[in-house]
């Protein structure tokens, strides 16, 4: 593997900076955690700032088709923030995994909409899809699509859905669809619901096709397993944060339960698996910015970053006590997000056999 660049740059803080006190402004945990019981659990609004006021939608886009001209170093940032907050909005399924596959393309119509956040969209696969071959559950025949996918991440709120599919000669497609029908599903996070989709002789726009389409696919779902690390970073990193707070101000027996040793041990065992998450995330969006090792760095990343996030959260129920098992402390949040991404586009044990196929275990 190549070198790879970990640091952020004054850029990339400066626009963590930005995100992180628009996220304070407009989606405090708290209201998170209250939307939650609502009937639309996606907070819109908090979209249409990240995307009017911030311009984040667009970042690896560039500049001629509507987007920012940064890269996914920027995009990763963002999501590391979103992680932070548990922020109930598209922004994986639409700034990544659609942008990505329309990016690998070359697409110019659609495009422009999801940079500028004008529409939401989402690649039509169940979340849960790891990088591999090609095995859509959608069939074609003429344009017109049918088959039910389940689990698809973002499907609620998007405009377009971008379909894999096979033709009746089993030729790999891609199909950018308006018309399917979408029904929720029971999620386990909250914050990220799922969707069945359903298509019955839907038409669609043909994107792309052959070793294009599944090219397009493929490097969707590996970059999104390489940025969904800097999401598992943010939740990561919130929960030592708010725990390592609590430990501070929770008093057992006259003295802060920060003071006792075992509580610290554990903590200190945190921070070490939370400051090597950084790393593996930061290098998964540095391969993914510049072309380099996609598949081993994405299959590293998750995985490592799945467990660890798991830990922490873990980790930050049980070291808050009492209060920490309750529905009214955004805990729970947290490890339904972590536990749910590291389902998501593979288990780790999938990425451990995709990493013994790579280096020729």
């Amino acid at each position: 593997m190549s070198s790879l660049d970990l640091n952020y740059s004054e850029v990339e803080e400066e626009l963590r900076a930005n995100v992180r006190a628009l996220l304070a402004e407009r989606a405090p945990v708290n209201a998170t955690l209250a939307r939650t019981e609502a009937e639309q659990t996606t907070d819109l609004a908090l979209w249409r700032a990240l995307a009017d006021e911030l311009g984040v939608t667009g970042l690896p886009v560039p500049e001629e088709l509507g987007g920012a001209g940064a890269s996914w170093r920027e995009t990763a940032v963002v999501l590391e923030e979103l992680g932070r907050a548990v922020a109930p909005v598209p922004y994986f399924g639409s700034c990544v995994l659609a942008t990505a596959a329309l990016l690998a393309v070359g697409e110019r119509k659609i495009l422009p909409q999801l940079a500028s956040g004008e529409a939401v969209g989402t690649l039509a696969v169940p979340f849960a899809t790891a990088p591999g071959p090609f095995r859509p559950a959608v069939r074609s025949d003429g344009g017109l699509l049918t088959g039910t996918v389940r689990h698809v991440a973002d499907a609620l709120t998007a405009d377009v859905l971008l379909v894999p599919a096979v033709a009746g000669d089993g030729t790999p497609e891609l199909y950018a669809v308006t018309g399917a029908y979408v029904e929720p599903m029971v999620s386990l996070d909250m914050t990220r619901q799922l969707a069945v989709v359903t298509l019955d002789e839907v038409e669609g726009i043909l994107i792309a096709s052959g070793a294009d389409a599944a090219a397009a696919v493929g490097l969707a779902l590996e970059t999104g397993a390489a940025l969904l690390a800097s999401e598992q970073l943010g939740v990561a990193e919130w929960a030592l944060t708010t725990t390592v707070a609590y430990a501070k101000e929770r008093h057992q027996f006259g003295r802060p339960i920060g003071g006792f040793q075992a509580v610290k041990h554990r903590l200190a065992d945190l921070w070490v698996q939370v400051s090597q998450l950084r790393a593996v995330a930061r290098a998964g969006a540095d391969a993914v910015t510049r072309n380099v090792d996609i598949p081993l760095t994405a299959a590293l990343a998750q995985a490592f970053a799945s467990g660890t996030a798991v830990t922490a959260t873990e980790e930050a129920v049980q070291l808050h006590g009492g209060i920490g098992f309750t529905w009214e402390h955004p805990a729970h949040l947290y490890l339904k997000r972590a536990k749910s991404d590291s389902l998501a586009l593979g288990t780790p044990d999938r990425h451990r056999a995709r990493i013994a196929e790579l280096v020729n275990l």
